[in-house]
């Protein structure tokens, strides 16, 4: 190998290791941006979702359940039953926190909200999981007649959310809780835990399929009722329809109660028993 071969190559070799260096700097430098969030609205169906928008976004949330679709002879499946009827609102003070309200027609039910992304998931997968937390804290603001003390109205929600955008159109969310009640039945805890999986599949852009499983994991039984089931999970299933600002979630569930504390603890509708009902929820969304 002659002279002029080897300067070549030495210069080759003092040079690479700038390259790589210069290379492996620009990658550095590129922010690992969140990833889009697993889910389009603030809940699936009838659990909340990692969903949390940005700061100083308003959100108005709208939620209706008629009744039974077996729960009468004349009332058009349930149509002209009495229906649930949630109004609330949600305004992100930061990007993570978001604080709510909301009033709920069954019990008059008042729900004061927080919600706080934990960890979001990067586009990167470095962080391949978005962990949130979401609270209530709800009072019932029936007559004064109907409680002994004070305390026996207020009720507690706290629950944590993993959720994974796997793709595009596909996401998946568990979440763990444990809802809480001052005063209960006898037979009752204050605290139940429980566990939900949903999940969200898109069907076209602004149309997707989506299911919520809710499973109580704290059991009673009351003795005085021994035929009546207290530890039936939640099922639903529905259709969402979405734009920029909008979010309608068309739904049938057993579930009527709204409030999250209020459907795990006393559900007693069995879906495959054909205990459930037509529903379904909106969102609008406004930025400042």
């Amino acid at each position: 190998m002659d002279i002029k071969k080897i300067k070549i190559i030495l210069i080759a070799f003092l040079i690479l290791p700038l390259v790589v260096f210069s290379q492996e700097k620009i990658k550095d430098s590129i922010i690992d941006k969140p990833e889009r969030p697993a889910f389009e609205g603030s809940t699936v169906i009838d659990n909340q979702t990692n969903v949390l928008n940005s700061k100083n976004t308003l959100e108005i949330e709208m939620s209706h359940r008629f009744g039974l679709i077996n729960g009468g002879e004349n009332d058009l499946a349930g149509f002209w039953a009495p229906s649930n009827i949630r109004i609330g609102i949600s305004y992100a003070i930061l990007d993570r926190v978001t604080v709510g309200y909301g009033t709920t027609k069954f019990d008059r039910l008042q729900d004061f909200s927080l919600k706080v992304a934990l960890l979001r998931q990067t586009r990167s997968n470095k962080i391949p999981l978005s962990v949130t937390f979401y609270g209530n804290a709800t009072v019932n603001a029936r007559k004064k007649e109907n409680f002994l003390l004070k305390q026996h109205r207020y009720s507690y929600f706290n629950q944590i959310i993993i959720a994974k955008r796997f793709s595009p159109n596909f996401s998946v969310q568990i979440a763990a809780s444990v809802s809480h009640y001052n005063l209960v039945e006898a037979f009752m805890e204050n605290d139940r835990a429980a566990v939900a999986v949903g999940g969200r599949l898109k069907i076209s852009p602004n149309t997707a399929i989506m299911f919520d499983f809710s499973q109580p994991l704290t059991q009673w039984d009351n003795p005085d009722q021994p035929d009546v089931d207290f530890n039936l999970p939640g099922v639903s299933f529905g259709l969402e329809f979405a734009t920029s600002g909008h979010v309608f979630q068309l739904l049938i569930s057993n579930y009527n109660g709204i409030v999250p504390q209020k459907n795990y603890m006393f559900n007693q509708n069995d879906f495959f028993d054909g205990d459930f009902l037509i529903g379904f929820n909106i969102t609008r969304k406004y930025n400042f």
